[in-house]
C-alpha cells in the first residue's frame, strides 16, 4: 500500500487499463467457453444426413407463455388488464390464423403452453384451459426462480407439486402415464438455467433434475439456449437421456442418445431444438446469424429455416425418417404477433404444407406429450405413422368426459 501511494498519475493509468483488460480476457475467455457446444455441432454436420426418401417432420412449438411479460424489462410485470387483453385476443385470433393448413392427420399447428408457475392466476389460466379443451394446444409447466437469491430444493419442489396440482385439479390439463396414477408434466425452464447450468443466476437448483422426475415431470423442453448463453450444454440437436446422476449439476450436460427399440429408463428424457449456424448474407450482421429455433419478429419462421431445422437431424437412433423439430416462442410479446399469426406466419404456413409432397415431407403438428408419446413408441420397437402414437402412455384428461383421451380432431 506505502508503494502504491507513491505511483504517478501515468502509473495509476496503467494499472487502471491492465485491469481492464484482465477483465475483458476473462469474460472473452468465458464467452468462449459457452461454445462448447461446437465439437459436437461440427461432428453432427459431418456425420449426419438428409435421409434420402420421404421423411416425417413431427413438428412441435413450445410457447413460453407469459401474459404478464414485459420484452423491455425482465422484472416488471404488464398490468392486470393487459394480460387479460393479450389472452383474449389470442385465444379469439390464433384459430383462425391456423385453421386453415392441416398437418397429414388433418391437425393444426396447435401451441404447448408452458405457462409460468410463479405467475398463476386462476381466471387467465382457466381461460387458456379452455382454449385448449377446444383443441388448441396443451398446458404444461414453465419455471422462473432464483432470480434474487438462488432457489432451493424445498421451495422448488412446492412450487413445481401446488402448480401442478391446480393444473390437473382445477383446469383438467396435464395428463397421466396409461390413463393412471398422479398428473404428469412437460417442463421448460425459465432463462434457460436447468438444474443450475448457468452457476447460480435463474435456479441456484443442482438438484433441480431430480425434483422434476420425483414430481412426474416426463420431459424438459428448455434447449437450445442462445449460442453464447452460460445454460448451454455441449449435447446438441438430440433427445436423450441424462447420463450423470439426476442430483447432480446440470446432469443433462452428457447424455445417452435415445435408440429404437431400446425403451427409455431414465426421466425426464431431454427433447431439444434445432441449434446450428446459419450462414444467411441478408441477416443484420451481413454474415449469418445462429439458428436457435425461436421463432421471433427479427426471425420469423421461412422455409429457409425449415432446411436447417430438417439438417439438425432430431431423431431417435434407428429411425431417421423421422426428424423432430421442436420450436420455441413467446407469443405474447406484442410485436412477435406477425411471426406468429399475422401474415408471415400465414405465408409460411401456406408454403410449408401446400409444397410438402414435392419436398416429400409428410408432416405432423404436435403437442409436447405427443412429441414425447412419439418418441416412446420408437423406443418400444413401435410399427406405424407417428400419427398412430399421439397418445402412446401419455394421456391427456378430458374433464368434460372424465377419462383419459385424446386432442379433438379439428377437422
Amino acid at each position: 500500500m506505502e508503494h502504491d501511494a507513491k505511483w504517478n498519475g501515468k502509473q495509476v493509468k496503467a494499472h487502471l487499463l491492465q485491469t481492464k483488460y484482465n477483465t475483458d480476457k476473462r469474460k472473452a475467455f468465458s464467452k468462449i467457453s459457452y461454445l462448447r457446444w461446437m465439437p459436437t455441432y461440427a461432428w453432427q454436420r459431418l456425420t449426419r444426413f438428409r435421409p434420402r426418401g420421404t421423411v416425417h417432420l413431427i413438428i412441435a412449438l413450445a410457447d413460453h407463455f407469459e401474459p404478464a411479460i414485459v420484452p423491455e424489462d425482465g422484472r416488471a410485470r404488464a398490468p392486470y388488464d393487459e394480460q387479460e387483453r393479450r389472452l383474449e385476443a389470442w385465444c379469439r385470433d390464433y384459430p383462425q390464423a391456423a385453421k386453415k393448413w392441416r398437418d397429414n392427420d388433418g391437425q393444426p399447428l396447435i401451441h404447448t403452453y408452458f405457462y409460468p408457475a410463479e405467475q398463476y392466476d386462476h381466471a387467465l389460466v382457466e381461460q387458456l384451459a379452455e382454449h385448449c379443451h377446444n383443441g388448441w394446444g396443451e398446458v404444461e409447466i414453465h419455471l422462473h426462480h432464483g432470480i434474487d437469491s438462488p432457489a432451493t430444493v424445498s421451495s422448488t419442489r412446492g412450487q413445481l407439486i401446488e402448480f401442478r396440482d391446480r393444473l390437473a385439479k382445477q383446469h383438467g390439463c396435464l395428463c397421466y402415464l396409461d390413463g393412471l396414477g398422479p398428473p404428469r408434466y412437460a417442463f421448460v425452464h425459465g432463462d434457460f438455467a436447468l438444474a443450475n447450468a448457468t452457476g447460480g443466476f435463474g435456479c441456484g437448483v443442482d438438484q433441480e433434475i431430480q425434483v422434476l422426475a420425483d414430481t412426474g415431470c416426463y420431459a424438459d423442453f428448455t434447449l437450445p439456449a442462445a449460442a453464447f448463453h452460460p445454460g448451454q450444454v455441449k449435447t446438441v440437436n438430440s433427445v436423450y437421456e441424462c447420463a450423470l446422476p439426476l442430483d447432480a449439476r446440470a446432469p443433462h450436460r452428457k447424455g445417452h442418445n435415445l435408440r429404437r427399440g431400446e425403451s427409455p429408463r431414465t426421466f425426464p428424457i431431454i427433447v431439444q431444438g434445432p441449434l446450428m449456424l446459419d450462414f444467411d448474407r441478408s441477416s443484420r450482421s451481413g454474415l449469418g446469424r445462429f439458428e436457435t429455433a425461436a421463432l421471433t419478429d427479427v426471425n420469423p419462421p421461412s422455409m429457409r429455416r425449415l432446411r436447417l431445422w430438417e439438417r439438425a437431424g432430431i431423431m431417435v437412433e434407428g429411425q431417421p425418417d423421422w426428424l423432430f423439430i421442436k420450436l420455441h416462442c413467446h407469443s405474447m410479446v406484442p410485436h412477435h404477433r406477425d411471426a406468429l399469426l399475422g401474415t408471415t406466419f400465414q405465408g409460411f404456413m401456406a408454403e410449408l404444407v401446400a409444397g410438402a409432397r414435392d419436398r416429400k415431407e409428410i408432416l405432423h403438428f404436435v403437442t409436447a406429450r405427443e412429441m414425447v408419446n412419439i418418441i416412446w413408441a420408437v423406443c418400444d420397437g413401435r410399427e406405424g405413422t407417428p400419427g398412430d402414437h399421439r397418445d402412446y402412455r401419455l394421456r391427456r384428461f378430458d374433464r368434460r368426459k372424465g377419462e383419459a383421451t385424446r386432442l379433438p380432431n379439428l377437422r
